[in-house]
């Protein structure tokens, strides 16, 4: 009954797809150039926070391949 079950269950697939996922996001806001349309206070915060998603994306998937 072993032997049906012998796999090792982990999430490093899915934790590394979603930190892709996340820093495709973080590009993407980069991409829009918010900057063109906002103020520039509000679009550097949001190019900060962009940059931020960025290495938590990479971190995720660095740490799901851990």
């Amino acid at each position: 009954m072993n032997g049906v079950f012998d796999f090792e269950d982990t999430l490093e697939p899915i934790g590394i797809v979603v930190g892709v996922l996340v820093v495709l996001v973080g590009v993407a806001i980069i991409v829009g150039m918010p900057w063109q349309i906002k103020p520039a206070a509000s679009a550097g915060l949001q190019v900060v926070g962009a940059l931020g998603l960025i290495g938590v994306g990479a971190a995720l998937a660095w740490l799901s391949k851990q």
